[in-house]
C-alpha cells in the first residue's frame, strides 16, 4: 500500500515538472506499464534488474538488441537514473531502432522488470534506376551498395551524391537525381529504393582565360592542363561571313579583328581564341581534373623560375547550356637563378663529386621539378645524387634543398645531407605468386640477401619481373622494411599474376579451298617438369617459365603450315642459358585458277621441312644486357613444278641446307607490351657452309640443281628499336626504328641464290605466293611484297630472281597509351616509315626509299596476344608506270619488329 501511494505520488509531482507525461500501453502485459522517463529525477529509487524484455522487433534479435543496451539482469540501477540514459543513447546510436521507450511492467519490493518498447527502422529492399542505360545501371549499383541498409537520411544521402559525383566524373554538372521510396509488400518493415536520373547534356569547356600572364603565353599554360582542354572549334571567320564575297585579305584580316592596324600578334591571339583542332582531347569539365591541372600550371611556371607564382582566383561560369568558361587569374612574380649551392653533413662524397652528379650550375634558371629528380630520383637519366649513395648501401641517405639566401633574382641552396649508414640485405622474399614457381621468380631477382643494398639493382629487378610476362608490369611493388639499428632491410616483392598463355583462332570453309584460316597455342609458363602432376595443370601443367608454342596454319589447299617449339630458359637450372627445340613443316601449292577443266587442281608445290636447336645466354659484357643465342638449323627445300617461279632452271628438284645462326642482342626496355624507355638492338648473321665453293666441279655453267643442292649463304640482319616519353608523360611515348638486311655469297662462282631473299610490303603477314623461302619485310602504305625485284608490274614474264638481297627500313612513331589494364591493353599510334628492297648490290640506294605515313591502334589481349589495324598512305610509285600507292588499310597479329 505505501509503494502504490508513493509510485502515485511522484506521478503527481512529475506531472507538474515535465511538460509532458506518456503512459504506453504495454504489449507484454495487460497492466499498463510506467515509462521510465516519467518517474521523478529528483528521488531516484535503486533497483536490481529482475527481467529484461523487448517487443516490436520484426528482423532484428532480442538478445542481441538487450545486449546492446547495456542493461543486464541482476544488475543494481538507479530508477531514474544514468544507467536508463545510457541505455536509450545506445540503442539510438545504433541506427537502427526508430523509436524507444523503457518501461516497468512491474516492481516486487526492490526488483524490476522492464520493458524495451522498439520499433525498427524499415530497411532497403531493391534499388531501382530510371532515365539511364544498362551499363551505367550496372556501374552506380557497385557505387550505391544499400540493399538490406536500413533507411536512414545519411544513407540517402550518401547515396544521391555518389551518384551525382559518379556523372560529375564524366563531365555531366547539371545531372538531377531524385529519390522516391515506396513500401514493398513483398518483404516485412522494407522499402524499394527508385533514383530518377536526368544527366542532362555534358559540360564542355569553350574558353580558358589566362591572365596576368606576361612572361609565359596563354598556349603554353593550356599545353599543361591535361585533362581540362577548350571545345574543338573552327570560326575563325565567323565575323566576316556577310561580307566575305567581296573581301580581300587585308579587309578580311581587319573586319576579323575590328581594326584597321592589326599587329601579327592580334592576329596570332585571335586565331588562337577561334580555332581549336583538339579533336582527339576531351574538353569535359571535371573539377577534380581543373584542381589537379592548376597545380601543374604552377608546377610549370616553377620549373621555367618562378618560384613565387600562384593562381590569385579563378572562375567557372556559364557560357551556354551545355558549356562554361573558365578566368585564371595569374601572379607570376619574379624569375629566379641559382647562384650558390652548398653541401654540408656529407662526409664520404666531397662537394666537386655531388655537384657534378647534381647537374646544376651556377646561373641556371630556378626549377624546383628538374632540382627534385637529380636529387631523388632521374627515371629517364637514372643518374642523380641518391644513386650515389643509394647504390652502394646507405638506404637511409636524404638530402634536403634549403633556400638560406634569397637576394634580388638570385637564390642560394644549401643541401643538408644525411648519408646514415650502409645497409645490407637480410632477406628477399615473393608473394602473390600463385600460379608462378618461387625459383622461376626468384631467379629474376638482381638484388639478393648479403649483398649491399642497390637501388640500381632494385630498379633493375622491377624491370626484369615486368618482361617475364607473368605479372602485371603496373602492380610490380618492392615492400622495403628497413632496421636501422641492425642496418638492414627485408624486401618483399608484392606480384599480381596475369594471364599470358595466348590462343589465336580464325577460320572458315573457303569452298574448294577447304579450311582458311588459323589455330595457335601459347603457353608462355608451360612446366615439362609437372606434367605428372595434375594439381599444376591450369590447363597445361604449368609453373617453370618454360615456353609452348603450338600452330596450325591454312589458306586453303594453298597454303598449310604446322609447327611445334619449346624453349627452357634457365637450361640446367643454375644460369639464364635458355634452350630451344624446334620443328616446322610448310607446303605451298600452285592450284589451277584459269582451266575450267581443271579447275582446283594442284599445278605443283612446293615444301619446307625443318629442325632447329638453339643455346641463348646472357652476358655481363659490354654490359648484363645483353645476349648472345647460337643455333643450328636443318631445312629440306622440295619442289614438285615450282622451282622456275623462284628463278630456278628446273621446276621439280631438291634443295638443303645446314645454317648456323649467331645473334648478339642488347635489350632495356621497361615493358614488353608498350616499352615507355629503353632500347631493342638486335644484331644477326647466319652462315652455311660454302658447298659449291669446296667442290671443283661446280661453276658458275653448272646446272641450278648441282648449283643449289647445298644451299650456300650468309645473311645479316640488323634491328635497332629506341623509346622514350614525350610531353612530359608516361602515356605518349616516341619510337624510332631501323631495319637493314643483307644476303650474300661467299664468291662469284654461283652468286647469291635464288632463295631467302626479301619480300617487302604491307603488313609483312600474307601468305600468297612465294611466301616460303623468303624473309617478309612489312611497310605500310603499300600492297603485300609490292616493293620486291623479280615482281613484274605487268604480269608478264620475269627471268631476275624474286626478292631484294639488300633492304632498308626506318620508322619513327608517336604511341599514346589509351588503356593499361593488363587484360585490355590499347595505345593509338601515327607513324612515318620509309624503305626499299633492291635485287642487287650496284642498285643499293639508300637514299632511294619508299614513303608512307599514317595512323592505327593496338590491343593486347593476353588470350590473343597483340592485335592491330592500320591506314596508311604510300607517297611514292612501286613502278615508274603506276601510280602512288595511296591509301592502304592493314591488319597486324603479335609484334611487328620488321
Amino acid at each position: 500500500m505505501k509503494r502504490s501511494l508513493l509510485i502515485l505520488f511522484c506521478l503527481i509531482w512529475s506531472a507538474s515538472a515535465y511538460s509532458q507525461i506518456r503512459l504506453g500501453q504495454s504489449r507484454y502485459a495487460s497492466t499498463k506499464p510506467i515509462n521510465i522517463l516519467e518517474l521523478n529525477y529528483s528521488k531516484p529509487q535503486k533497483f536490481r534488474i529482475a527481467e529484461i524484455k523487448a517487443v516490436g522487433l520484426t528482423t532484428l534479435d532480442e538478445i542481441a538488441i538487450i545486449s546492446l543496451s547495456g542493461l543486464k539482469v541482476d544488475d543494481r540501477i538507479d530508477v531514474p537514473g544514468d544507467a536508463i540514459s545510457n541505455a536509450l543513447k545506445k540503442l539510438w546510436g545504433q541506427g537502427i531502432i526508430g523509436d524507444v521507450k523503457i518501461l516497468v511492467t512491474k516492481i516486487e519490493g526492490e526488483d524490476i522488470y522492464l520493458l524495451l518498447d522498439l520499433a525498427e527502422r524499415p530497411r532497403f529492399s531493391r534499388v531501382e534506376f530510371t532515365g539511364i542505360n544498362k551499363t551505367q545501371e550496372g556501374e552506380l549499383r557497385d557505387k550505391v551498395n544499400i540493399r538490406g541498409r536500413v533507411v536512414r537520411d545519411d544513407v540517402l544521402n550518401t547515396a544521391k551524391r555518389n551518384i551525382e559525383k559518379y556523372y560529375l566524373d564524366k563531365g555531366y554538372l547539371n545531372t538531377e537525381v531524385k529519390v522516391f521510396q515506396d513500401r514493398d509488400t513483398t518483404l516485412p518493415n522494407s522499402v524499394k529504393l527508385r533514383f530518377d536520373i536526368d544527366i542532362n547534356s555534358k559540360v564542355k569547356i569553350n574558353e580558358i582565360q589566362f591572365y596576368g600572364n606576361e612572361e609565359i603565353g596563354d598556349r603554353a599554360l593550356k599545353g599543361k592542363m591535361k585533362k581540362t582542354k577548350e571545345h574543338a572549334r573552327v570560326a575563325i571567320f565567323k565575323d566576316v561571313y556577310s561580307r566575305i564575297a567581296d573581301a580581300d585579305a587585308a579587309s578580311v584580316k581587319n573586319s576579323i579583328l575590328h581594326s584597321d592596324t592589326a599587329s601579327v600578334e592580334e592576329v596570332k591571339t585571335y586565331i588562337n581564341k577561334n580555332f581549336k583542332l583538339n579533336f582527339f582531347a576531351g574538353s569535359k569539365y571535371i573539377p577534380k581534373e581543373y584542381r589537379n591541372d592548376k597545380d601543374a600550371v604552377i608546377n610549370f611556371y616553377n620549373s621555367r623560375g618562378f618560384r613565387d607564382a600562384k593562381i590569385l582566383n579563378d572562375s567557372v561560369y556559364n557560357f551556354s547550356e551545355d558549356k562554361i568558361n573558365i578566368d585564371i587569374d595569374v601572379v607570376e612574380g619574379r624569375k629566379y637563378y641559382y647562384r650558390n649551392i652548398t653541401f654540408s653533413g656529407n662526409y664520404i662524397h666531397p662537394d666537386g663529386v655531388l655537384l657534378a652528379k647534381l647537374g646544376i650550375q651556377k646561373g641556371d634558371v630556378y626549377d624546383k621539378e628538374k632540382l627534385d629528380k637529380r636529387l631523388n630520383y632521374d627515371p629517364q637519366r637514372g643518374d642523380d645524387v641518391s644513386s650515389l649513395y643509394q647504390d652502394d648501401g646507405y638506404l637511409f641517405f636524404s638530402i634536403d634543398p634549403v633556400e638560406v639566401n634569397v637576394s634580388g633574382d638570385s637564390i642560394d641552396l644549401e643541401m643538408r645531407i644525411f648519408e646514415g649508414p650502409q645497409v645490407t640485405v637480410n632477406s628477399v622474399s615473393i608473394k602473390g605468386n600463385e600460379r608462378t614457381s618461387d625459383h622461376v621468380v626468384m631467379r629474376e631477382i638482381r638484388i639478393l640477401p648479403g649483398q649491399k643494398f642497390n637501388r640500381a639493382l632494385l630498379v633493375r629487378t622491377i624491370r626484369e619481373l615486368s618482361t617475364l610476362g607473368y605479372f602485371d608490369p603496373e602492380k610490380i611493388n618492392p615492400d622495403l622494411r628497413p632496421n636501422f639499428e641492425a642496418a638492414t632491410v627485408d624486401i618483399t616483392f608484392e606480384l599480381e599474376e596475369r594471364p599470358n598463355d595466348q590462343i589465336e583462332l580464325s577460320g572458315g570453309w573457303g569452298g574448294f579451298y577447304g579450311f582458311v584460316g588459323t589455330v595457335g597455342l601459347v603457353f608462355n609458363n608451360f612446366s615439362v617438369r609437372n606434367i605428372g602432376d595434375f594439381s599444376k595443370w591450369d590447363p597445361l601443367p604449368v609453373g617453370d617459365g618454360q615456353k609452348l608454342s603450338l600452330r596450325v596454319q591454312a589458306n586453303g589447299k594453298t597454303f598449310q603450315n604446322y609447327s611445334i617449339s619449346l624453349t627452357e630458359p634457365w637450361f640446367g637450372g643454375r644460369k639464364p642459358n635458355a634452350l630451344s627445340f624446334s620443328f616446322n613443316h610448310s607446303v605451298q601449292r600452285q592450284v589451277d585458277f584459269y582451266n575450267q577443266a581443271n579447275f582446283g587442281n594442284e599445278l605443283g608445290y612446293f615444301k619446307i621441312t625443318g629442325v632447329t636447336v638453339g643455346l641463348a645466354k646472357r652476358v655481363t659484357w659490354p654490359d648484363d644486357n645483353f645476349s648472345i643465342s647460337n643455333s643450328l638449323q636443318f631445312q629440306n627445300y622440295e619442289f614438285d613444278e615450282f622451282g622456275t617461279s623462284f628463278g630456278l632452271s628446273y621446276p621439280t628438284g631438291t634443295s638443303k641446307s645446314i645454317t648456323w645462326n649467331t645473334t648478339i642482342a642488347r635489350t632495356n626496355i621497361d615493358n614488353n607490351t608498350f616499352p615507355r624507355m629503353g632500347s631493342n638492338i638486335m644484331l644477326s648473321a647466319a652462315f652455311t657452309p660454302p658447298y659449291a665453293s669446296l667442290n671443283k666441279n661446280i661453276n658458275d655453267e653448272s646446272p641450278d640443281q648441282e648449283k643449289y643442292k647445298w644451299l650456300e649463304y650468309h645473311k645479316w640482319m640488323f634491328d635497332a628499336s629506341f623509346y622514350t616519353p614525350i610531353f612530359g608523360s608516361s602515356k605518349f611515348v616516341a619510337s624510332a626504328r631501323a631495319h637493314m638486311g643483307f644476303l650474300g655469297s661467299y664468291g662469284n662462282k654461283i652468286g647469291i641464290i635464288p632463295l631467302e631473299r626479301f619480300v617487302m610490303g604491307g603488313d609483312g603477314m600474307t601468305f600468297n605466293n612465294f611466301a616460303l623461302g623468303q624473309e617478309i619485310i612489312g611497310l605500310r602504305g603499300y600492297e603485300n611484297q609490292s616493293i620486291t625485284p623479280g615482281k613484274d608490274s605487268r604480269g608478264t614474264a620475269n627471268p631476275d630472281p624474286y626478292g631484294g638481297v639488300v633492304y632498308n627500313k626506318f620508322v619513327t612513331e608517336v604511341r599514346f597509351l589509351v588503356s593499361p589494364n593488363p587484360s585490355a591493353t590499347i595505345f593509338l599510334l601515327g607513324f612515318a616509315e620509309a624503305g626499299n628492297n633492291w635485287g642487287s648490290y650496284k642498285d643499293y640506294n639508300p637514299y632511294d626509299l619508299k614513303k608512307s605515313a599514317g595512323f592505327g591502334a593496338r590491343i593486347f589481349m593476353p588470350a590473343f596476344g597483340l592485335l592491330g589495324v592500320d591506314w596508311g598512305y604510300g607517297f611514292d610509285r612501286v613502278f615508274p608506270e603506276l601510280e602512288r600507292s595511296g591509301p592502304q588499310f592493314h591488319f597486324t597479329i603479335g609484334q611487328q619488329f620488321r
